[in-house]
């Protein structure tokens, strides 16, 4: 047994390991359940052999398995760290060029969403967020939405099925219910985040997409102060010589409501492929607050009124960037992503 331990002893130290290969095949010869180290510990029987003998057995044994362990680490180690001439590791080329480490860049979406808030920051509105998944009340009910309403009909709302008055929130109206409800006015608050409505998703429309809404709540709050605030933000996102027009329109929140145009900042209002040659652009709507949607807060109408407004951030993105595919946002097309690397 002593001459067969000799023998492994000088064929382990003998044998020539130069790739990563020929580390595996070593281990599998010596030191796998199957190799010839465990094989030899497994068929000796100790019992046979006489006990002034057995201890120097056992410890012959054990000093050829440690060294075919430690030649196994140590070779593996030299060959991670590309100490080894072999053929599975290349040489390193100190006078090539490295390779540059190039940084990501910022979603457009999530660039203007920044130079919205910031604009309205400038102005005194706060930031408030609320959840994507709502209830009936505060999705519609709160903000003066009657039963039969069609943006309750499934063509246009997410419902969660096991539950009807659980829907994917229509838009960030219901935040500022919210906000209503656990907050005394004054209140001047914008609320950016994700919508969802059951739309078919085109160059023009989307099932999920951005929108930010604003409300201002205090006394003597009159529409004058809706059109100042919003004309200072045209002035301040597109341009001092934008101008700003109100077209008469209809929300169930709000009582009188207003379409928002502003003049095409690509063309100068006299007419392109953006604008359709009118030389207006539609960018949202707003509107006095109903004095039932204050009623459903707890806010007193006869003491406080106020206005919202609501803007998608992707009809803003489209406008800045001339973007004219709207489901180019959530492609995650790097192609298209790079563009933005540098967008303020």
């Amino acid at each position: 047994m002593l001459d067969k331990i000799k023998e492994l002893t000088q064929t382990i130290e003998a044998f020539s390991i130069d790739s990563k290969e020929q580390l595996e095949q070593f281990r599998l010869e010596y030191l796998s359940k199957k190799g010839k180290i465990t094989s030899m510990f497994d068929g000796f029987d100790f019992k046979t052999v006489a006990p002034e003998i057995k201890k120097s057995m056992g410890q012959e044994m054990n000093k050829l398995k440690v060294l075919a362990q430690t030649k196994f680490e140590e070779i593996q180690e030299k060959l991670n760290a590309g100490g080894a001439d072999n053929n599975t590791h290349q040489k390193i080329d100190t006078s090539l060029p490295s390779i540059p480490n190039e940084l990501g860049g910022r979603h457009p979406i999530s660039v203007v969403r920044e130079q919205i808030y910031t604009v309205f920051e400038r102005m005194g509105f706060s930031l408030s967020d609320g959840p994507e998944i709502e209830d009936d009340f505060h999705n519609f009910t709160a903000l003066n939405f009657p039963e039969n309403h069609p943006a309750r009909e499934m063509q246009d709302t997410f419902f969660i099925e096991r539950n009807p008055d659980i829907v994917l929130r229509t838009h960030t109206s219901s935040v500022q219910v919210r906000v209503m409800e656990n907050q005394k006015p004054p209140i001047r608050t914008i609320s950016p985040g994700r919508v969802y409505r059951n739309e078919a998703i085109s160059a023009r429309a989307h099932c999920m997409f951005h929108q930010i809404e604003g409300l201002y709540v205090d006394k003597n709050v009159s529409f004058a102060d809706l059109k100042n605030t919003l004309y200072h933000f045209s002035k301040e996102m597109f341009g001092k010589d934008t101008q700003i027009r109100f077209r008469p329109s209809f929300f169930p929140f709000t009582e009188p409501s207003a379409e928002m145009d502003i003049s095409c900042f690509i063309c100068n209002g006299k007419g392109c492929n953006i604008c359709k040659q009118s030389g207006w652009v539609e960018i949202g709507g707003a509107g006095m607050l109903d004095p039932n949607v204050l009623t459903n807060c707890n806010i007193d109408p006869k003491v406080y009124s106020g206005f919202a407004f609501g803007m998608g951030i992707e009809r803003i993105t489209m406008l800045k960037y001339q973007i004219k595919d709207l489901r180019l946002f959530t492609e995650n097309d790097v192609r298209f992503l790079r563009q933005f690397k540098h967008a303020e």
